[in-house]
């Protein structure tokens, strides 16, 4: 039998409160889901619960609750499109989160351009700056919301994003989180992922880097 470890000393500055369960997985990304019906206009919903779920083949996944509008279209042609939002397009982002597909062609409200999917019966947003076609595979009722699990079938990126090299630089985008019910933006780079185990010279050159690449942008 493993010995038990002894409990670590609770600093006494951070004070805990009990706080009722509640959806607070926080920061979450805010994105655009277009999606639409054959003879129909396209509709946007705007979602903030949405992830990555898997490598290969890759997926997401967005929770979408069963009384939206788009949760009818996106059930019936299994197909969706997952839009990423920029400052630029916050107003409409947020538009089209309060307004139902019912009353108002979202598209026309807000200037924004439907582009026919590729690989799915679903249009893309041209004004984001990516976009991610996707296949449902699965649907799994959990209460309030259904989970919407889809495979990626095609990706469109502007092409202002990729450098010579062929790297993307989401982070030049001006991408926009969502946190608590306030829209954020994302910002400064504080590392990148596996720099903890590197050796602070090899960081310090990174870091040089990184910024000589932003300077000649």
């Amino acid at each position: 039998m493993p010995r038990a470890s002894k409990a670590s000393k609770i600093p006494k500055e951070i004070k805990k409160l009990d706080w009722k369960p509640g959806t607070l997985l926080n920061p979450v990304p805010a994105i655009m889901v277009s999606c639409g019906r054959e003879g129909e206009k396209p509709n946007i919903i705007t979602l903030a619960w949405a992830g990555t779920i898997n490598s290969d083949p890759p997926m997401v996944s967005i929770s979408i609750r069963k009384e939206r509008h788009s949760h009818k279209i996106i059930s019936e042609t299994g197909a969706f499109v997952v839009n990423l939002v920029t400052q630029d397009l916050l107003w409409a982002t947020d538009f089209c989160g309060v307004k139902s597909g019912k009353d108002v062609d979202k598209f026309a409200e807000m200037h924004l351009t439907a582009v026919p999917g590729d690989a799915v019966q679903a249009p893309y947003i041209h004004e984001s700056p990516l976009n991610m076609e996707c296949k449902v595979t699965q649907v799994i009722p959990l209460g309030t919301h259904d989970l919407f699990l889809a495979e990626v079938m095609a990706t469109h990126v502007n092409a202002d994003l990729i450098d010579a090299a062929g790297a993307l630089h989401l982070n030049s985008a001006k991408l926009v989180c969502y946190n608590h019910g306030l829209y954020q933006e994302v910002g400064k780079v504080l590392g990148y992922y596996g720099y903890s185990v590197r050796k602070k010279k090899v960081i310090e050159r990174e870091k040089k880097s990184r910024r000589k690449k932003d300077i000649h942008k």
